[in-house]
């Protein structure tokens, strides 16, 4: 009875008739105590075939039990009414007087089960007993259990068709071997087939499988113990692999590569479950195919954006909070230590909001009103006690149980360069008004901490004279923490001379840690060395390690260009007012130098008109004291005993000034005059009143308001013909450029009084002809006589005299010399060997001398005696020095020809002077040398001192015109033009009176 009433106990069963044994049977079944008695087990009885239908309508029935007969209605009639209200429930007719034609009829009408009812005839007293119900509730157990089966196989059927003929889901109904029994509609529709292209098929065999799928393992797992994995080309594989599985009755799910007909990529979920019968096996597999491209896809970029807001809530440096509205946090983000220093954790341990960004940060009232508050400045202090400005905006949230949504931006560094920058405009305005680099240097450090946010800073500026870097200005915090610092030399390795010299900005986080440190006492720990351009070098600097962030480095390099823009501009102002004042003198000099410059030529053109020596001398005089160019101007020249100097001429004001002074040259108090004189050199002196007490003619100078003299030698050839000194009114009045132009003006001077002098020398009637003794061994001559005399053996002393006029070439100087108690030959050979003679050529000789012809590598000192009016006479010249004589004239004094004599040769003395009186030849010379060419008079010398005017000639004109290097035609024509100008000369109208007078005389 156990086993037969397990479903019975828990199913709802309908007991339909009045006979004794429904009764019975009702209370057997409620009699079924649990545990038997399942859950939501009842049993009812009804009399009637309506009330039953009626129960049947309203009720859950699992299984009906009726009478043959019930209320008048018999079999069949009351098992169709029954079986038609019951629908799926079993109905089962139990009778205790049954036939074979009331069971055939039953199980015609629709019953699902005939039980006849057996009594037992007699018991042991006799009476009749009720029907035995074990058999009834066996058969109706049985029932029971049937129509279950056929449910369950219906649903499942339906279920099964539902889900084939799913248009979203392809599926394939398998072989256990694999092979294609059924396929719906939909997956013939993804390849283009038909029924028959597909099956009878192995499902893993056909084309549609494409490489790149992804497989997992069983229960969602991957297969290989990771994430999803590609199958590297192995779908068709994966696939039967996973079929096979399935005939092993495994469940297998996997993803692959699917390409529809239309040639596109998609991705399918495979469900394969293997189907089994009574007995375990495996009698089919089902294939349920889901295309997940589009699932997939959105899962991968799902997995990116959650990757991507995972990647950009931890570095972000934005901090993002949520709070319940009692200020409690529901969400800390994992980056919350960028800003304050404290992990996720720790801040979640401090309870509330207020207790991180402070009390009243917000209205809660206006959040409620707008929902966002947008741009809320407020400061929060880090883990390390570290102050930060922070941008909070606040917003209204619903996400699990946060209510309020804070976004936090550090905003320490913006504000800390805005406030820098307003500093640095601040500055940038002082600077503008700065004069001086120490102004601005004393700036940059006044202003520095308040820019920089650093303790220390020293500026160090360039200083050209010492070719130094000068500390010039700093704080009492640098000199605190590094000491006074020396002066650094450029080129110094130190930070501060490599940083100027490199114009490399240098920033440390520990200065200590540089090679290049010299102070290694320094409490300067982090520190900068930013170069000014050319000006110099900015320290700055803290006591602290790591202070130079990169807000601070660019502030400091901002600081560094405002400063060195400032430097730039006073350099340039101050070079620009340098050069304003160097113009404005400059112009005032050339004014000053266009007003001597006009005097200048004032004084040439007189120059040129000027017939005497006195003309000169008060031209000058006069025109350079013309106006107020200057105070007083004279010119004086040595005395004849040239112990004195003589005023010869003045102009200007304070004239009495020359008769209040000793003009002795050898004074020691006397003017610069005197002084030029006696050392034939300028005499400046800019201010007179220095050494006032020491000098009378300062004082005399002073009374007259002369401030500053200069006084020039008129010198000309080494010859000196006076002096001209100039007084100022001024301090300073004679600078290089005047004192330039003076000096040539004094050459100008002296060289119009040696043209005075040659000009009088020509019409003077007396001449002073003087004799001087040369021992310089250098003189020429007596250098070739000395050269003769060492290197021949000859009874008397080469004797070499100066003969004829001194002709200049563009080769040299040509002079014509006699030769006596020598050969010629020695003397040409002595010549060629001495670098001071060119040329030399053999004019005549006789065995004992002759006359040679030499070209002197300097010029003749007879060139420069004519210069001056003096004309050489003659020279004659031993190996033990030399005699020359030279004649004077009037108006040039012996003493300025023995000066010019002294100063060309060593070792000079007047052997004698003598006055002689000038006759016509030196009119008649004079006026024939002045006809006649160089070349001719080249020609007329040789050919006389060839002997070819003698009788007999000593040489013939072919002879001479060799020597000559010329043909003789050209010879004969200069002879006959030499001749016919001297008798010309000498014969000339005008020239013969006084020639026959001159006779007569």
């Amino acid at each position: 009875m156990t086993e037969t009433v397990d479903l019975l106990a828990s199913a709802d069963v309908l007991v339909v008739g009045v006979p004794d044994w429904t009764d019975t049977l009702r209370t057997a079944i409620d009699a079924l105590e649990p545990p038997e008695r399942g859950p939501g087990g009842t049993v009812q009885s009804v009399a009637s075939v309506d009330a039953a239908v009626e129960t049947l309508a309203v009720e859950s029935i699992d299984c009906v039990v009726t009478a043959a007969e019930v209320d008048g209605v018999t079999c069949p009639e009351l098992v169709e009414t029954l079986t038609t209200a019951v629908e799926t429930a079993p109905v089962v007719l139990a009778t205790a007087d049954g036939s074979e034609r009331l069971a055939s009829a039953a199980t015609a009408a629709g019953a699902s089960d005939y039980v006849r009812l057996c009594r037992d005839e007699h018991t042991e007293d006799g009476a009749s007993t009720e029907p035995p119900l074990d058999d009834l509730l066996d058969r109706v157990e049985r029932r029971l259990r049937s129509a279950r089966r056929d449910v369950t196989r219906r649903r499942r059927a339906r279920q099964f068709d539902a889900i084939f003929h799913d248009t979203r889901t392809a599926t394939w109904v398998l072989r256990p071997d694999g092979t294609v029994r059924r396929v719906n509609e939909t997956a013939l529709a993804a390849v283009d087939g038909s029924v028959s292209d597909v099956v009878g098929t192995k499902l893993w065999a056909r084309e549609w499988w494409s490489d790149g799928g992804q497989t997992r393992g069983d229960g969602g797992q991957t297969r290989d113990g990771g994430g999803q994995t590609r199958s590297d080309g192995r779908t068709s594989t994966d696939v039967r692999d996973a079929v096979e599985r399935a005939g092993d009755d495994e469940y297998v799910e996997l993803v692959v590569g699917f390409q529809p007909w239309d040639g596109s990529e998609r991705l399918l979920e495979l469900s394969i479950r293997p189907v089994t019968d009574g007995a375990g096996s495996v009698v089919a597999i089902v294939v349920e195919g889901v295309d997940v491209t589009d699932r997939v896809e959105l899962e991968r970029d799902l997995r990116a954006s959650e990757r991507l807001h995972r990647l950009t809530l931890n570095n972000m440096t934005d901090t993002v909070l949520m709070t319940d509205e009692d200020g409690s946090y529901t969400y800390v983000c994992p980056n919350a230590h960028f800003i304050f220093g404290y992990t996720a954790a720790e801040i979640e341990a401090m309870g509330s909001v207020e207790d991180l960004l402070g009390e009243d940060l917000f209205d809660p009232d206006e959040l409620a009103e707008k929902e966002v508050l947008k741009n809320i400045e407020c400061t929060a202090t880090d883990k390390a006690g570290r102050e930060h400005t922070l941008l909070v905006n606040v917003r209204s949230v619903s996400v699990r149980d946060g209510e309020i949504l804070f976004s936090c931006r550090d905003i320490t560094k913006r504000k800390r360069r805005e406030e820098a920058l307003t500093t640095l405009q601040a500055t940038a305005r002082e600077l503008l008004y700065a004069e001086t680099t120490h102004e601005i240097a004393t700036q940059v450090v006044a202003d520095t901490e308040a820019a920089l946010g650093v303790e220390a800073c020293g500026v160090f500026l360039f200083d050209e004279t010492a070719n130094r870097l000068q500390l010039v200005a700093s704080d009492d915090r640098f000199e605190t923490l590094h000491g006074p610092p020396p002066n650094v030399r450029v080129g110094d390795d130190g930070l501060v001379g490599h940083s100027f010299v490199t114009g490399e900005t240098r920033f440390f986080d520990d200065v200590h840690d540089a090679d290049r440190l010299q102070n290694r006492a320094t409490d300067l720990r982090s520190a900068a060395f930013v170069p000014l351009g050319d000006h110099g070098v900015a320290v700055v600097g803290s006591a602290r390690i790591g202070e130079f962030d990169g807000v601070t480095r660019e502030l400091v390099d901002l600081f560094a260009a405002t400063a060195e823009a400032a430097l730039d501009r006073v350099t340039r102002e101050s070079r620009l007012r340098e050069q304003e004042r160097e113009l404005s003198q400059q112009n005032a000099r050339l004014s000053e130098l266009n007003r001597v410059n006009e005097t200048i030529r004032e004084i040439d053109q007189a120059l040129v008109r000027a017939e005497t020596r006195r003309e000169i001398e008060q031209t000058v005089c006069d025109r350079l004291t013309d106006g107020d160019r200057f105070a007083f101007a004279w010119i004086g020249r040595a005395d004849r005993a040239e112990t004195a100097v003589e005023p010869r001429a003045w102009s200007g004001t304070g004239g009495d000034y020359l008769d209040s002074l000793s003009l002795a040259v050898d004074s020691e108090d006397g003017d610069p005059s005197t002084r030029a004189v006696r050392t034939g050199e300028t005499v400046v002196v800019d201010d007179v009143a220095a050494d006032l007490r020491d000098e009378t003619w300062r004082r005399e100078a002073l009374a007259r308001d002369f401030l500053s003299v200069v006084s020039l030698p008129l010198v000309y050839n080494d010859v000196v013909h006076g002096v001209l000194t100039v007084y100022g009114s001024v301090h300073g009045a004679f600078d290089e450029t005047t004192r330039t132009v003076l000096g040539e003006l004094r050459e100008t001077v002296a060289s119009a009084l040696a043209g005075i002098g040659r000009k009088n020398a020509l019409v003077s009637p007396t001449v002073v002809r003087t004799e001087y003794a040369i021992g310089d061994p250098t003189f020429a001559p007596t250098r070739l006589a000395r050269e003769v005399a060492r290197e021949t053996a000859t009874t008397g002393d080469p004797e070499l005299t100066y003969r004829g006029r001194a002709r200049q070439t563009d080769d040299g100087t040509e002079v014509f010399l006699a030769v006596d108690h020598a050969p010629t030959e020695a003397v040409e050979a002595a010549a060629d060997r001495l670098v001071m003679f060119g040329d030399v050529q053999v004019v005549s000789e006789d065995g004992h001398g002759g006359v040679i012809r030499v070209r002197l590598a300097e010029p003749f000192f007879a060139l420069g005696l004519a210069d001056h009016g003096a004309v050489l006479q003659s020279v004659t010249a031993t190996a033990d020095g030399a005699t020359v004589v030279v004649d004077v004239p009037d108006g040039v004094t012996v003493g300025e020809i023995s000066d010019f004599v002294r100063t060309r040769f060593e070792d000079v003395s007047l052997r004698s002077k003598r006055e002689l009186d000038r006759d016509v030849d030196y009119g008649v010379a004079s006026e024939f040398l002045d006809t006649v060419t160089d070349r001719q008079l080249e020609v007329a010398q040789t050919a006389y001192y060839a002997g070819f005017f003698e009788s007999p000639r000593g040489s013939t004109g072919e002879e001479v015109a060799a020597r000559l290097d010329i043909s003789s035609t050209a010879f004969y024509r200069h002879v006959r033009t030499v001749q016919r100008k001297l008798f010309d000369t000498l014969f000339d109208e005008e020239s013969a009176p006084s020639l026959r007078s001159d006779a007569v005389r």
